[in-house]
């Protein structure tokens, strides 16, 4: 996919002729850049193959109709609703221009219900829960401020994520038509010392200088961060210090005019607004505590916190100051840069610039971490957070808050990547195993680790540190009598086969059916590993084509319904791969690989006598009688041509994909007979199903006419691994981009006596690749696939599904 910076946007201006009369005037389109480059030099540019905004395909269109946009004006029109207002708006480019100029910190007038109120901008950008190429539209996060607190519309929170932080209704998101920016004017004569001040004097304003401003009433202080050129003149971006309720300021954006040195006046002011040691941070900080690499906290606007990435002293600056990398990626205010010369490097609006001496040590991580993250520690028990409440899955609602940042999810330790992965794609937003932490079990220290020491404050606080999982290894290491277990790599299912079989003794989720002649035989499993013969014309396949090949190859069905089921992927080690791409199915349908003991179906006949699901789910100490009574009927099938119940299955019919994309094929009496006799097809011998109690085909049309119901599984985890590192991707939430991905170690501080950063990232991008076309998505190149969604289609090794319903009964 090419990058937005490649792209040549345009509104269109008139609606165009048939026969596309049916595209709006006032619509957003756009064009690859070097299409468009290419079209010009064969000066074929009439007619421009442009792609509307939320379209996969070209429209051609007259250029005579097409108004070339900047893309930030382009982002701008996009975040206003109608395609008239969005017209109107055109006909203002000085409104344009004065919008694309705004930036956090700036006063601005917003319109809400009629009414213009004053507030600060704290956020710029898209309100999707995921990032788009194209981008979508640019929003400004405004907090109201003085008498019209209060009178918004939310908390900075926008569809349950968190884009600033403010009071109760006191924020508000608005298009650019509804934003003003305020230019303070004095509201008294200027001080007498104020009209030397400009930008020609013998002492010229600086970043560092200590300044006071003059905007509604009162005077105000702060420090200068930049001096910007405006369209009215420049304009001096001032870090306010407290306002008159004692309450932290923030940035603001004042005319040149209105601002003087605070040294010009008398030096008592002076003295008493120095807050060089920052706010509410309990005295000057020990700068020796704090290296590059050492996790700080900061009291801002808010309390931020980051990762030390510089320190040093910065051009006009003063003092010792420290680059930071902060977690919210909102909350800075650039990327490393500090007039023009790069100090660090981190993503846009990571990046802050604070005195040393402001910093503090992050609380969080204090006391008894502190030794753990210097990567000395050898003390189980002094190290380790326990939780001794049992704390359920993240919900859906707080894992932007409680699992989203760097410092988050499970850190990682000397080749423990395939633990840490598994234990947070298991245990951080399901609960389908849960019942591996409250067996009673002869292990118990380790189950206590398990859940008292990695599950519980996982989900608790977000955060598990490296020593809890090294504990869990050595006592793995113990049990197994193997040198190597906390210090060589193994792979998840060797560990999760481990704690569920041999440790845990967890009933087996996964129990299987074979036929060898007449023979039928029944194992069970807790993963299955996926074989392909190479008889097969797969190129992108997807996990269930690759789970139905596998079955139809090995004569495998599925006893009953799992509860959980775990799929490794067909590779030979960590090299190999079969396929470069596989397609996860977000759903799994299972129906055609059930056989004898369907326990779904037993749940689906006891709901056809009037017993609930919920009545049957009191009744799961008595599931092993149930499946022994129904051990003897077979799961009823829908035919897959007219979705009726079916009574025959064809196995010669599994590769011919003329008629049904599943490889399983199942026909009611009728359509088998249409289908066999094609010529192609005589020579097929297709079984005659047994039908379960309850079932009798209508001797006019040979099948009963009720639709048997489909049993499917939600995929809520993925392992990927590439050079010998595993990572994972979790499903959260029912929203298709509710996606995020884990990395324990994903960053590092130090080298041999340092530590491993673990990280949790949203990653929306997946959920639009896995909703896409199959025909579109076999186009996507890998490498310039959006975010970390190369990983998850190139690297997929392990896919964890489960049933919501089955797992009532575990």
């Amino acid at each position: 996919m090419a990058s937005a910076d490649n792209k040549i946007y345009f509104i269109i201006t008139a609606k165009p002729p048939s026969p596309n009369g049916y595209i709006k005037a006032g619509e957003i389109c756009f064009i690859d850049k070097q299409r468009f480059n290419a079209m010009q030099k064969n000066n074929d540019t009439d007619v421009l193959p442009v792609v509307r905004m939320g379209k996969v395909t070209d429209t051609l269109l007259d250029k005579v109709l097409l108004q070339p946009l900047s893309r930030r004006s382009a982002e701008l029109l996009m975040a206003v609703e109608s395609n008239e207002d969005r017209l109107l708006a055109l006909n203002d480019p000085e409104a344009l221009e004065k919008a694309s100029n705004l930036s956090a910190g700036c006063q601005v007038h917003v319109e809400y219900k009629g009414q213009w109120l004053t507030g600060v901008i704290r956020y710029i950008g898209s309100l999707k829960s995921y990032s788009s190429d194209p981008p979508t539209g640019v929003f400004f996060g405004v907090e109201l401020q003085g008498e019209d607190k209060g009178k918004g519309q939310n908390d900075g929170s926008f569809h349950y994520k968190t884009y600033f932080i403010c009071p109760k209704n006191s924020g508000i998101f608005a298009p650019f038509t509804r934003i003003k920016p305020v230019y303070h004017k004095p509201s008294a004569p200027l001080l007498p010392t104020q009209s030397s001040l400009s930008i020609t004097t013998t002492e010229p304003l600086k970043a560092g200088d200590r300044v006071t401003f003059f905007g509604d009433k009162n005077a105000h202080h702060g420090m200068v961060m930049d001096i910007k050129d405006h369209p009215d003149g420049k304009m001096v971006l001032i870090s306010t210090d407290k306002d008159e309720e004692g309450k932290r300021g923030g940035e603001m954006l004042i005319p040149l005019d209105c601002v003087i040195k605070e040294e010009l006046l008398n030096k008592d002011e002076t003295e008493k607004m120095d807050t060089s040691q920052g706010a509410g941070m309990g005295g000057v900080t020990d700068s020796d505590e704090i290296t590059v690499g050492s996790l700080v906290q900061f009291l801002g606007k808010t309390l931020l916190y980051g990762i030390v990435r510089w320190i040093g002293y910065l051009p006009d600056f003063p003092g010792m100051t420290a680059g930071l990398e902060l977690e919210d990626s909102s909350a800075g205010l650039n990327d490393g840069t500090y007039k023009g010369k790069r100090y660090f490097n981190c993503p846009p609006y990571c990046g802050l610039f604070v005195k040393l001496s402001s910093c503090r040590p992050d609380d969080r991580f204090s006391g008894v971490k502190k030794k753990l993250f210097n990567g000395n520690s050898d003390n189980d028990e002094a190290m380790v957070s326990e939780e001794q409440d049992n704390v359920p899955p993240i919900r859906t609602e707080d894992v932007s808050n409680r699992l989203i940042g760097k410092m988050k999810g499970i850190q990682g330790h000397c080749n423990s990547c395939y633990m840490d992965s598994a234990l947070f794609s298991v245990f951080s937003c399901s609960s389908v195993l849960d019942s591996l932490l409250f067996k009673t079990t002869e292990y118990e220290t380790i189950q206590s680790i398990l859940l008292k020491n990695i599950v519980n404050p996982l989900r608790k606080q977000g955060f598990v540190s490296e020593q809890s999982v090294m504990n869990l290894r050595k006592q793995l290491q113990k049990r197994e009598h193997c040198p190597t277990y906390t210090t060589d790599e193994k792979d998840p299912e060797e560990f999760l086969s481990l704690i569920m079989q041999e440790i845990l003794f967890l009933d087996p989720p996964l129990i299987l059916c074979s036929q060898s002649g007449s023979i039928q035989k029944v194992q069970s499993c807790y993963y299955y590993q996926i074989f392909m013969d190479y008889n097969h014309h797969l190129v992108l396949p997807t996990v269930q084509q690759l789970l139905e090949h596998s079955f139809y190859s090995n004569s495998l069905k599925l006893a009953e319904v799992p509860s959980c089921l775990i799929l490794t992927m067909p590779r030979s080690g960590k090299s190999f791969k079969m396929f470069p791409k596989i397609i996860p199915s977000t759903e799994l349908d299972i129906t055609g690989l059930l056989a004898d003991g369907n326990l779904s179906l037993n749940l689906y006949k006891y709901e056809c006598l009037g017993v609930s699901l919920f009545h049957c789910a009191l009744l799961s100490h008595l599931r092993c009688l149930l499946l022994y009574i129904f051990t003897c009927t077979l799961g009823p099938q829908q035919c897959v041509l007219c979705g009726q119940l079916a009574n025959q299955e064809c196995a010669e019919c599994f590769r011919d994909a003329a008629f049904s994309d599943t490889g399983f094929k199942y026909f009611c009496v009728k359509c088998s007979a249409q289908v066999h006799s094609h010529q192609q097809r005589r020579c097929h011998k297709p079984s005659t199903l047994i039908l379960p109690q309850g079932f009798s085909y209508s001797q006019s049309s040979g099948s009963d006419r009720r639709t048997p119901p489909r049993e499917k599984l939600e995929l809520f985890a993925v392992l990927c691994i590439e050079t010998s590192h595993y990572v994972s991707f979790v499903k959260y939430g029912p929203q298709d981009t509710d996606w995020i991905f884990f990395d324990s170690m994903a960053d590092r501080v130090g080298e041999s006596d340092g530590y491993n950063i673990p990280e949790v990232r949203a990653c929306p991008e997946v959920g639009q690749y896995l909703h896409m076309p199959l025909a579109q998505l076999a186009n996507q190149v890998p490498r310039e696939m959006e975010g970390v969604a190369k990983r998850l289609f190139c690297d997929g090794y392990m896919y964890l599904y489960q049933s919501k319903t089955m797992s009532l009964y575990r």
